[in-house]
């Protein structure tokens, strides 16, 4: 059996500059996939990039929500605390269509009202919606990011039909958490779900049918202030074997099973 990793990402520049110590020690704690999600074109090519040097790694091509309209944000002299190039999201848009047959799924993508401000969320929905478009058309599946829009992406999502979606990284009320597992959608739990409340909640209550393990690494560590890295899936996983009250053997059964029913292949 094999765990996984469905949220990472790997072309970080502190993650890069040890890709092969990283890798190594992924496999080493019986990780047999990770996903790595790509956030503009520059970081799409990367990923793939990094997905043609190792058969561990799978690549998910996408548009960060706030890359979706940071040429706009910048015009209008917001303040952003990610320093990156912006990119027109036509181009960027263009890109994820043009090379989608590469990928195993769309992401990340999604709705952010944290850091956008509200002239540009009308904006910001129209490129997600075409994304969604995109992905479901290619029968993809999707990878979500919300901040402070969770009910509205569910919104978008289900008008549209998207059913083959993971929300990474869920960090709103557990109870709509459920109400999202309730539309067949499933929920990665990151690697500080011990020490995080609300994923250790997450984690405990969900359908076990719609848990997937991530750990959008570089952030999001079982230790605090220490680089996270896909190896510490198995940090999740155990956590899991506790709350569920199974053998470890029975939480990777399951977590393959819901892996195979999202993308289409086992870990």
């Amino acid at each position: 059996m094999g765990l996984f990793d469905v949220h990472a990402h790997l072309t970080d520049a502190r993650l890069a500059a040890q890709e092969a110590d990283v890798l190594a020690r992924a496999e080493a704690a019986g990780v047999t996939t990770i996903i790595s999600n790509g956030l503009n074109p520059t970081d799409n090519a990367a990923v793939a990039a990094l997905a043609s040097r190792s058969s561990l790694v799978k690549p998910a091509f996408g548009l960060y929500p706030v890359d979706a309209v940071l040429p706009e944000m910048l015009a209008m002299g917001e303040d952003y605390a990610y320093n990156r190039n912006p990119c027109p999201a036509d181009e960027a848009i263009t890109w994820v269509r043009d090379h989608i047959d590469e990928c195993v799924a769309v992401g990340e993508i999604g709705l952010d009202r944290y850091w956008v401000p509200e002239p540009l969320w009308e904006l910001q929905e129209q490129r997600f919606r075409e994304l969604v478009q995109l992905a479901m058309d290619a029968d993809k599946p999707i990878i979500i990011h919300t901040r402070k829009a969770e009910r509205r992406a569910l919104e978008v999502l289900i008008e549209m039909g998207a059913t083959r979606v993971n929300w990474h990284c869920y960090s709103s009320k557990v109870k709509f958490g459920r109400t999202i597992a309730e539309h067949g959608h499933y929920l990665s739990i990151p690697a500080n779900a011990r020490k995080a409340q609300n994923f250790s909640k997450l984690l405990a209550t969900l359908p076990r049918e719609q848990v997937l393990l991530e750990t959008d690494c570089p952030y999001l560590g079982p230790v605090r202030d220490e680089l996270n890295e896909p190896a510490n899936v198995a940090v999740t996983a155990a956590l899991a074997s506790e709350l569920w009250d199974v053998p470890i053997d029975a939480v990777q059964t399951q977590l393959e099973a819901n892996f195979e029913a999202l993308f289409g292949f086992a870990p």
